[in-house]
């Protein structure tokens, strides 16, 4: 009977497969079926009409739909309830202020860096979807000054943004209710508990859509590589190389530098250091289960006093995604380059601005920054189905991602607690 009773949970573990391991192998599948499509399965009326543009696309098409339903109440909800559980930052005085700006700054610098690597490598140029771009995925070239563009994301009416889908003012919206939600405090609890609770409800409304991912994703991409066959091979290694490249830069440039400047410590003791810890985060690929081990490094072997560290390290975990933004930045390029579609600089500076806001929001569930990366794609006119190409190897990235995640959070850290006399050098230079 022990033996029994042993073997049945291992029965269902070997069941049990991660999501990203079923999204992998609806890319593979994709992948296989798309190239047999296009090499060895004449044009017909059965491969055509039947399967490249009937099941293929209704599939993946429904899919994306579904993803693009969820973007405008996700990403509301989160920005509210996250920007209310910051709380007063009048209480939190200099470091909540401090803390706060440096993660958003950081942010904007990783898409911005994202954006000039991923020009000059063009991870897109020889990537040729225009054919099968959807007609209302079209970047509007209005002539909007960059003034107008500031000015636009006020809105002039909060519901009929909302109904728009125009994410920057839904963003903008959502801070300042969320903002005012936490200093109103009880005359506001009913308001705060109902958006918590609705903020649940779409955190499983988007587990249950993303559990439908790998179908999603198995008929977009066998109906892109049925169209492009072996074309798309290079682009996407490109794309690999964009985002490695920039996340190496925001974490051995930027961080490094900012931590120099800041506070003159010596960077390769920091690394050597908090070494440990970005393994970890790069093993399990979430940035909340490094929170106590990252805390205690910072305390044992960096210097920082637990008082700042209990405090930046969680909130940084919530609201500063710099790899993840990253991601954003060089998919945004990828599916520009690949579609045949200019970004001037109205498009990057929204893009930046979108990025940068949305990381605010980007709750801790598996896979939602491809939502959010939705959204983003949405911000400037973007065909949304590119996402299809990027969601496959994006567990492979997503590992390095959480490793500079949870380092920005660290160098913020120690940063804040130099600058407030809260650091310990002697421990530093242990």
């Amino acid at each position: 009977m022990a033996n029994k009773s042993e073997n049945k949970p291992k029965s269902k573990a070997k069941k049990k497969m991660s999501l990203t391991n079923k999204i992998f192998i609806g890319l593979i599948l994709g992948l296989i079926v798309g190239v047999i499509f296009n090499v060895l399965i004449p044009h017909s009326y059965v491969r055509d009409t039947v399967f490249v543009d009937g099941i293929f696309l209704v599939i993946g098409n429904g899919f994306i739909k579904l993803m693009k339903m969820l973007v405008v109440p996700l990403v509301f909800c989160s920005l509210v309830c996250g920007a209310s559980s910051i709380g007063d930052t009048k209480s939190l005085g200099k470091v909540g202020g401090k803390t706060i700006v440096f993660y958003l700054c950081t942010t904007a610098l990783a898409v911005s860096v994202a954006i000039g690597v991923s020009n000059i490598i063009n991870p897109g140029i020889g990537l040729d979807m225009s054919s099968i771009k959807a007609a209302d995925n079209v970047v509007s070239s209005d002539g909007t000054s960059i003034v107008d563009t500031i000015l636009n994301i006020i809105p002039d009416n909060p519901f009929a943004s909302l109904a728009n889908g125009t994410m920057l003012q839904v963003i903008f919206f959502a801070l300042i209710v969320g903002i005012l939600l936490a200093k109103m405090g009880e005359r506001a609890e009913l308001i705060s508990n109902l958006m918590n609770q609705f903020n649940e409800l779409m955190m499983e409304m988007t587990t249950l859509v993303m559990n439908l991912a790998p179908v999603g994703v198995f008929c977009m991409i066998a109906k892109t590589f049925a169209n492009l066959g072996f074309d798309a091979f290079l682009p996407l290694l490109k794309y690999m190389l964009s985002v490695v490249t920039s996340l190496g830069v925001q974490l051995f440039f930027v961080y490094m530098l900012l931590l120099f400047l800041f506070t003159r410590l010596n960077p390769f003791k920091f690394l050597k250091k908090f070494f440990p810890v970005m393994a970890f985060a790069f093993s399990t690929s979430t940035s909340n289960a490094t929170i106590p081990m990252n805390i205690d490094t910072l305390e044992e072997k960096i210097g920082v006093s637990r008082k700042i560290s209990s405090f930046t390290i969680p909130l940084g975990a919530t609201i500063n995604m710099d790899g993840t933004s990253i991601m954003q930045g060089c998919a945004v390029v990828f599916a520009a380059q690949a579609y045949g579609i200019d970004l001037g600089p109205r498009e990057i500076l929204t893009v930046i601005a979108t990025a940068t806001l949305a990381s605010i929001g980007t709750a801790g569930i598996p896979s939602v920054g491809l939502v959010t990366l939705s959204m983003v794609f949405a911000s400037v006119g973007l065909p949304i189905e590119a996402i299809a190409l990027i969601m496959g190897i994006d567990r492979i990235l997503d590992m390095l991602r959480t490793a500079v995640n949870i380092t920005g959070d660290a160098v913020c850290t120690t940063v804040v607690a130099y600058q407030n006399k809260e650091f310990d050098k002697k421990t530093f230079n242990s």
